[in-house]
């Protein structure tokens, strides 16, 4: 699901100090052990085995990712096909470089995920093989699982099938530029070029999720930007282009669980559907960045139906990712878990597109892919499986702490200056305010504070040292 990412700038020197302080303090491994470092060497530098693959070089794969990514997991091929479409989805191999029980396994495992700052990433694996040797660059041949996806014409699946393969991306390209490439087409264009494709099949599976009840929220960025001699918070809401983009990492995930429902054996991405509480609190929020919510509307229909271009409506959707608690990752052998589902996509869902950046994913696809071709599933993946779910699930929790860290000292450098001043805000529950502007949200001093109604609150404290932002309500 989509976090905020914040985005730094330049001059930052001191609030750099401070993200250095918060990756120390909740033991954030920046760096990786020499013997996983060489490891990853040798990985990176061995020629490529070709037996056991399928040669997909002829497939004009492309990868689209923000600008400037290097660790670029995923590439796609489109193509129309008689009644509906055909995705090909090609995923970095990853276990092809990371031998089980070795130094560099044990690396990812402690670290488990990528962890995202404002100033840096700490990679889940060496850069010799997250920015190159296993990245998906252009120009390279590389090995991949590669998806192919037949779709009909409504979106709805007809077949997949994965195997091992290898592939050559054509291009770099970003989500601006398909944006843009999108932006310019006209009726007049060329079915199977990509861009429009993406948008025809994106469309399409974003129908198919709201029928099923599924909701994707878009990743809506969070940018501090210099403003005086303080800070000021900004939104970037997600271009079209993304989401279209995640509805075929969607797509996947699914024909994944699928494969390991029939199979018996897998790990799932779980999350209970939205409890009324959480439902309330958005509601809240909504009244307090000015997002309508008729009576009696779905929570699915409110946020399919805004304007992501406006900066209310990004901060609301980064605070509708409160919507969705109680994720994990859900290992089973033989009977399914007794609730196989995620709440936000609506159906079983598996993580399997993004294995430089997130352990599981590596599992996942070893999975699939033995299942597929009707292989046993390997030894060294069953017997990691009943501790996969706690591995992810703690050193995700790291990386959550981490984000909001370094929001909490965003928001208070951003504060720091304008202590004493009143803002108008939403009282979310007795002792917490959301404000209007700047959208931050803090613990306000006042006895029961009247839940879901607008406030009147003074800044009284906001020390970028303790990542402290505090208010008093205003009689």
């Amino acid at each position: 699901m989509p976090s905020r990412k914040l985005i730094l700038p330049s001059d930052g020197a001191e609030l750099r100090a401070g993200f250095d302080s918060v990756r120390s303090a909740l033991h954030v491994p920046e760096t990786f052990d020499p013997a996983a470092v060489a490891e990853a060497r040798t990985a990176a530098g061995r020629p490529l085995q070709t037996e056991d693959r399928s040669d997909l070089r002829a497939i004009a794969f492309v990868t689209i990712d923000p600008p400037g990514s290097t660790d670029l997991d995923q590439a796609v091929q489109l193509e129309p096909r008689r009644n509906g479409y055909r995705v090909r989805y090609a995923i970095a191999d990853v276990a092809s470089f990371v031998g089980p029980g070795g130094p560099l396994d044990a690396a990812t495992h402690l670290r488990g995920t990528t962890v995202y700052c404002p100033d840096t990433r700490v990679p889940l694996h060496p850069v010799e093989l997250s920015e190159g040797a296993a990245s998906l660059l252009p120009g390279q041949d590389r090995p991949a699982i590669a998806w192919t996806i037949d779709l009909d014409a409504d979106g709805v699946v007809d077949r997949v099938e994965v195997e091992r393969a290898l592939i050559r991306s054509r291009a770099q390209l970003d989500y601006p530029g398909v944006q843009r490439a999108l932006d310019a087409s006209t009726s007049s264009s060329r079915d199977d070029e990509m861009p429009g494709l993406l948008a025809r099949i994106g469309t399409l599976r974003s129908g198919q999720e709201r029928a099923r009840g599924g909701l994707s929220l878009g990743r809506t960025e969070q940018e501090v930007v210099p403003d005086g001699d303080g800070w000021r918070l900004t939104f970037r809401a997600p271009l079209p282009v993304e989401e279209h983009n995640a509805q075929i990492s969607l797509l996947t995930g699914m024909a994944a669980a699928q494969i390991m429902l029939d199979g018996g054996i897998g790990v799932l991405r779980t999350m209970p559907a939205a409890d009324e509480a959480a439902l309330r609190r958005l509601r809240h929020q909504a009244l307090a960045l000015g997002v309508d919510w008729p009576a009696g509307a779905a929570y699915g229909d409110v946020l399919a139906g805004l304007d992501r271009t406006q900066p209310r409506v990004a901060a609301f959707l980064a605070a509708a990712t409160s919507l969705f608690r109680g994720a994990a990752w859900t290992p089973f052998v033989g009977a399914p878990p007794e609730q196989p589902n995620h709440g936000a996509v609506g159906a079983p869902y598996a993580h399997v597109t993004a294995p430089l950046r997130r352990l599981v994913d590596r599992y996942g696809l070893e999975i699939v892919v033995a299942l597929h071709a009707g292989r046993d599933v390997p030894s060294w993946v069953r017997s990691a499986l009943p501790s996969l779910g706690d591995d992810m699930a703690s050193t995700a929790r790291r990386a959550a702490a981490v984000g909001r860290a370094c929001t909490d000292l965003v928001e208070a450098a951003v504060l720091e200056h304008r202590v004493g001043e009143v803002f108008v805000g939403v009282a979310l529950d007795r002792d917490t305010v959301q404000l209007e502007d700047p959208a931050v949200v803090a613990d306000c001093d006042g006895a029961d504070l009247p839940e879901g109604e607008p406030v009147r609150v003074r800044l009284v404290e906001a020390d970028p040292t303790t990542r402290t932002v505090r208010f008093v309500l205003v009689s």
